[in-house]
């Protein structure tokens, strides 16, 4: 019976049923009670009863609920593999040997999340995305290709059933420490918060909550909304395992956070305060600072009196002798130059309600403000695309490079990993570079952007690019590039997700990108001790700190562990990816260099992975298939004069 028919039949079997046992029923949703109500329903088959009985007891008693639409991208998932293919011709290489190698995967982003679910998972420091909003508005969100508009009357369920399938995934990426922030306006905020909830909080306890905060993010223009102009939007924030976190202070420098570290009172009428060696000490009359409090009050810093200690100067803040407490709050003096005898830079002075005087520090490390600073206009991130793309572009309002970079640095460690799955015009990839030239770090950016109106290729790629390489405003300054940097792009393609002998061959002959990725490992040679190599059979990577080798052809293993023997990889192991039809990944073959050696089954290990966050589907019958015999001798192409390499 279709489903409908069967919720039709549900619903006038209700009918049946007691008003006075609908009352009691609605008043406590008792399940048991309704269940034993619809095993006496007449006119229902015992299949219908209890696929109506199941759908009863997956009913959840709070939490959001919305029918699940089917998409294009997962569909095909059902059937076919995701894989990654490098496009040559774009790679931007660093000037440096140790540049960071940051990703740029033009396709879904569903289908290049479920590749680096093999690659990535648990090793994402920070994602930031941009997701559509839902807004009901002129190319904001499409489904299946398709415009979703305000009178769509599945607007949410779409919406919602495309978030959570990449949300989920998403999640298994994010390291244990790892954090997500999704920026979000009025329109899903609260959709997003509850479906964020149900994936990120597996308690009901809100201390286990890995719900971090929403910050508020003032976008500095308006836009007219119903009774009111709404100036901001929302950033929400979620850890994987937010009590990792607790107590840890996050870097701030140059932000002032008040507090009272230094008090002065009439039991301590001298404090000692210290300034850079140099560093020339005014009042506005020439002589002291004061500060006046009242009518006659005053604190007075008293010239003359400075002590000068490894290399520091300290200069002593007494309290004149009509010095009372009052219930009122002065500030008299900011010290930009001043440091106190432990170091920490004083940035104010001031009285506080009862009378005594307090001051301002900068620290190294503080908490940091859920309402965000300003961070310019969206023309303003408009003009700066302008700029690096060299003339007007069609992408309008990116988000702020400053607002990402703060991000980045307050979570992601100087050789972490930032992510973010809706790139649009790769703002995110540009703050971590500039975040990377700022603290010398490392970190690596993976963007993903679908290629609608060539967003991709012409936006996403040529900024970054341009970044990177430097660019002349159309104005004609020069800007520098942050050369320490390598960019590669790559594409999604399909295998096949039938378990055959070909696919499975097809799927580890394509895999090849996918594993650079995993081990970050690019560089590859063309021998392999005395031998070059065919690379339909095997291939070697090395950039002399890793090393990796990929066998496609079972048969050639003995070969290789022979050859093995002869080398050296000092402290180094030598990582094989090896095709076997089954999970074995021939370590017996390498027992006399196991301590060289470290052993992986492909296609096994990926489709472990994939098995995790792909689509069911209704696996066939393995059907074995003849293959073409290749002898060993055929992985190599002669020997190399000169011997051992």
């Amino acid at each position: 019976m279709p489903f409908l028919l069967l919720v039709l039949t549900f619903r006038r079997g209700l009918a049946d049923i007691e008003t006075d046992d609908i009352a009691a029923m609605s008043g406590h949703m008792d399940k048991s009670e309704l269940i034993s109500k619809l095993q006496t329903l007449e006119g229902l088959t015992n299949d219908e009863r209890s696929n109506l009985i199941g759908l009863l007891r997956q009913h959840k008693k709070y939490g959001l609920v919305w029918e699940d639409k089917p998409e294009y991208v997962e569909e095909r998932l059902r059937e076919e593999l995701p894989v990654l293919r490098e496009v040559k011709d774009k790679e931007i290489l660093g000037d440096s040997p140790d540049a960071p190698n940051h990703i740029l995967i033009e396709g879904d982003n569903l289908e290049a999340l479920t590749a680096l679910s093999y690659t990535h998972e648990g090793k994402i420091d920070v994602i930031y995305i941009d997701p559509p909003y839902n807004t009901g508005k002129e190319n904001d969100f499409t489904y299946n290709d398709k415009l979703v508009d305000e009178e769509d009357e599945f607007r949410y369920s779409k919406w919602l059933s495309f978030m959570s399938r990449r949300l989920k995934i998403a999640k298994r990426l994010l390291s244990d420490k790892g954090i997500i922030f999704i920026s979000i306006d009025d329109n899903s905020f609260a959709q997003l918060k509850l479906v964020c909830d149900q994936l990120f909080d597996k308690s009901s306890n809100p201390k286990n909550s890995n719900f971090v905060t929403s910050l508020i993010w003032n976008k500095q223009h308006s836009q007219q909304q119903g009774l009111f102009k709404k100036y901001h939007e929302y950033i929400l924030v979620y850890a994987k395992k937010k009590a990792l976190h607790n107590n840890v202070l996050l870097k701030a420098d140059g932000v002032i956070e008040a507090g009272a570290m230094k008090k002065i009172s009439k039991k301590n009428p001298a404090s000692v305060f210290t300034f850079p060696a140099g560093v020339k000490v005014e009042a506005p009359d020439g002589t002291r600072f004061e500060g006046t409090y009242g009518d006659s009050e005053k604190v007075t810093v008293v010239e003359g009196e400075f002590i000068v200690e490894n290399g520091v100067t300290k200069y002593p803040i007494t309290l004149s002798a009509g010095w009372t407490q009052k219930k009122q709050m002065v500030s008299w003096f900011k010290g930009e130059d001043t440091f106190d005898t432990k170091g920490q830079q004083v940035t104010e002075f001031y009285f506080n309600s009862a009378g005594k005087i307090k001051c301002r520090k900068l620290r190294g490390a503080i908490t940091p403000n859920s309402l965000l600073p300003e961070f310019g206009m969206g023309s303003e991130q408009t003009s700066h695309l302008e700029e690096i793309m060299g003339k007007p572009d069609t992408f309008t309002n990116p988000k702020p490079v400053e607002m990402i970079k703060l991000f980045v640095s307050w979570f992601c460690r100087k050789d972490g990993i930032v992510l973010d799955f809706f790139a649009g015009s790769g703002t995110t990839l540009e703050a971590t570079m500039q975040l990377n030239d700022e603290d010398s770090g490392s970190r690596k950016c993976f963007l993903v952007q679908r290629n609608d109106n060539k967003i991709c290729e012409e936006t996403t790629y040529v900024r970054n690019k341009h970044v990177i390489q430097g660019y002349t405003t159309p104005k004609g300054v020069a800007v520098a590039g942050l050369k320490a940097n390598t960019l590669r792009y790559y594409k999604t393609d399909f295998i096949p997700r039938e378990r055959t002998q070909k696919n499975m061959r097809a799927l580890v002959a394509a895999a090849t990108d996918l594993l650079c990725i995993k081990e970050d490992l690019y560089e590859e040679q063309k021998t392999f001790g005395r031998f070059k190599l065919k690379p339909q059979l095997a291939r070697y990577f090395n950039n002399g700190k890793k090393h990796m080798m990929i066998i496609y052809r079972e048969e050639l293993v003995d070969e290789i562990a022979e050859e093995i023997k002869t080398l050296d990889f000092g402290t180094m192991r030598l990582k094989i990816y090896v095709f076997s039809p089954g999970r074995y990944a021939f370590t017996d073959n390498f027992y006399e260099v196991e301590d060289k050696v470290e052993m992986v089954a492909l296609p096994a290990a990926i489709y472990d992975a994939y098995q995790k966050v792909l689509p069911k589907r209704k696996e066939k019958l393995f059907e074995e298939e003849k293959t073409e015999t290749i002898f060993p001798k055929d992985l190599f192409a002669g020997q190399e004069e000169g011997g051992e390499q």
